[in-house]
């Protein structure tokens, strides 16, 4: 497969991205929708999450397996693991400690409406501070569907480069599958992003920023994997991305506690990871 054909494949595999995005203006009624769709989001990322330590640990194994063998010095998997655990916890405290700096404080999601849907009227100061408090919390809620972009970007990285590997190698029919499975894959992102924006209505152009975020990276890592094989790179996107996707999670889950409906949505959780899985079933029955 030449380079300019595994740099067209790997552009698809990650643009369908934008499948998914489109929902996030859609105009949700009510909590239960609300929570759907995020924890439908919480779902898909918590299998992002299994899927990259599965990655990050084989690479770790491996080179394990090989220290056992001989082939290489003891320094190489500790260096390896020492990698796993710094980036995993620049994806997750180190994330953590930026957002702290930068956020505004306050709720996830602007205050629900009042159920009695009267009109009350409010004094000009307090209604500034509502005014200022949901302007607020719209900016933290597209800040953290930015994030959310950013992790998944991270991982989908990682999976460019194993396109480019593998159309590299030659082996056209294994880059095919992988090509397919991770555009399939990648259209359920989409919820991930936007999923935990709540009755937040992003603008356009924030969901053509969300979008390359989230998915440029496939395309451009398909790029890297044509050219550069490293295992240490795959590796530290690998940490960083699981990282960044568990802090994100706990978020996202925060903030869904105070709309309720604990059951449905877990329910919802668990159809989001197993749409997660399906997905991933036919990289994985290419041998990715």
């Amino acid at each position: 497969m030449s380079f300019s054909e595994t740099s067209a494949l790997g552009a698809l595999a990650g643009f369908t991205i934008f499948l998914g995005l489109p929902f996030g203006r859609l105009e949700l009624l009510g909590n239960r929708a609300r929570v759907c769709l995020a924890m439908f989001a919480v779902g898909v990322l918590a299998f992002l999450f299994v899927d990259v330590l599965e990655h990050a640990f084989a690479i770790v194994e491996h080179s394990v397996d090989r220290a056992k063998d001989g082939k290489q010095g003891l320094g190489h998997p500790i260096g390896l693991a020492l990698m796993l655990g710094g980036g995993f916890a620049a994806g997750s405290a180190g994330l953590a400690a930026l957002e702290k700096r930068i956020k505004p404080r306050g709720t996830i999601f602007p205050p629900a409406a009042g159920g009695s849907g009267e009109a009350v009227a409010l004094p000009l100061g307090h209604a500034e501070q509502v005014a200022r408090e949901a302007d607020a919390a719209r900016a933290r809620a597209l800040r953290t569907g930015m994030t959310i972009a950013a992790a998944i970007g991270l991982h989908n990285f990682a999976e460019g480069l194993a396109i480019g590997v593998s159309a590299n190698a030659g082996e056209i029919s294994l880059a095919t599958v992988l090509i397919i499975g991770f555009a399939l894959h990648n259209a359920t992102e989409g919820f991930g992003i936007v999923g935990p924006l709540g009755p937040v209505k992003p603008s356009w152009r924030w969901l053509l920023c969300a979008g390359l975020v989230g998915g440029g990276p496939t395309f451009v890592g398909s790029l890297v994997g044509y050219r550069v094989t490293s295992t240490s790179l795959e590796l530290g996107f690998y940490a960083v991305s699981a990282g960044a996707i568990l802090y994100v999670i706990g978020e996202v889950w925060n903030a869904m506690r105070r709309y309720g409906h604990r059951e449905l949505g877990l329910s919802i959780l668990a159809v989001g990871f197993f749409v997660g899985l399906v997905t991933d079933l036919v990289v994985v029955y290419g041998g990715g």
